[in-house]
């Protein structure tokens, strides 16, 4: 089946030809002057240039030293479509560098970039997002993120945007609500998070399952995970895609550390395939599986059944993976345990 991709390709009545690079030391500074010109041509031949110098870190450290940043902000509102790819994309190659990125959050250029979301223009909403994404990999970037108070804004778009920036904003998400979650709980993220799990893309079931998985982390989150998403997670064990399984089983590994979450787990006859999980020595989700299993041992029901599946775990004691031949054997000491 098809899928819309989003063209970074420039109209064919743009001129492509790059702005001539002056020599040396005065290559930058001179496409700095370019960048405030009144001629919209020479604007776009300078963020051309600017595209391909920016690939090199050295580049992107002197760039910061001259200023290009202020004027890079100010061309992200630029009535034309051409300069608004043209700086997000700069933008956007100037975050893969750390010094980049540190430079666009201390420059103030999250709030600057919130102006975009809302672009017409496919690839300017695209750029703006792997910015987004690349700056909140780092803690600083996902501080300012929230600080911005992007994040109801970042999960409304979820409900809106074309599936491959979904992909980039489910990134972001991730990263930014390992840090704080209460914002995007009080947004209704968890039903928004829900439906995606039941997406077509097994690349968007498995990053919303991820972003449940950050929830998951803080005591607020768990609750609500607990009382409206479980169900759907262990539907997802039996996802035909690895990564699939191996995010929805560490989202409900978290989960399952309330009582309430091992109730529902068992509820949802979570044990049959995450066992299934547990016998194949290639799954990614193994690790989680065993954890998940272990602390559903820790009820009745669930000691009663997995009683007679020691085997499984006996197995796994001969993993490669010194986690999971550690976890199998804390697993079969939960399982067997007996009270006085």
């Amino acid at each position: 089946m098809a899928h819309a991709r989003i063209s970074a390709n420039l109209p064919p009545d743009i001129d492509p030809t790059k702005a001539p690079i002056a020599f040396g030391k005065r290559a930058l500074p001179k496409l700095n002057e370019e960048l405030r010109s009144p001629e919209l041509l020479t604007q776009q031949r300078a963020l051309m240039a600017l595209c391909d110098l920016v690939h090199d870190p050295e580049n992107v450290y002197q760039a910061i030293g001259v200023g290009f940043l202020d004027n890079l902000k100010t061309l992200l509102l630029h009535h034309d479509s051409t300069v608004r790819q043209k700086t997000t994309e700069v933008l956007y190659i100037m975050a893969l560098h750390n010094v980049g990125r540190q430079g666009l959050i201390q420059s103030g250029m999250i709030s600057a970039l919130t102006e975009l979301l809302d672009d017409p223009v496919d690839i300017c909403r695209k750029n703006t997002h792997q910015i987004f994404e690349m700056m909140a990999k780092l803690h600083e970037g996902a501080v300012g993120i929230l600080h911005a108070g992007l994040i109801p804004l970042l999960v409304f778009k979820l409900k809106t945007e074309l599936d491959e920036i979904q992909e980039l904003i489910l990134d972001t998400l991730s990263n930014c609500l390992r840090v704080e979650a209460a914002e995007a709980l009080a947004t209704g993220a968890i039903t928004i998070l829900k439906e995606k799990l039941k997406h077509s893309s097994a690349a968007i079931r498995s990053k919303a399952a991820w972003v449940l998985l950050e929830i998951g982390t803080h005591p607020e989150g768990k609750s609500m995970v607990c009382e409206e998403v479980i169900p759907v997670l262990v539907s997802l064990l039996e996802d035909t895609d690895p990564e699939v399984q191996a995010s929805a089983t560490g989202a409900l590994m978290f989960a399952t550390v309330k009582p309430q979450g091992r109730f529902s787990a068992l509820g949802a006859e979570a044990i049959p395939p995450l066992l299934k999980l547990v016998a194949e020595e290639t799954s990614k989700a193994r690790l989680s599986a065993i954890k998940t299993l272990t602390m559903l041992a820790e009820l009745p029901e669930g000691r009663k059944t997995l009683l007679d599946h020691t085997d499984t775990f006996q197995q796994c004691l001969n993993d490669p993976c010194e986690a999971v031949k550690r976890a199998a054997k804390i697993a079969i000491s939960v399982i067997k345990w007996k009270p006085f």
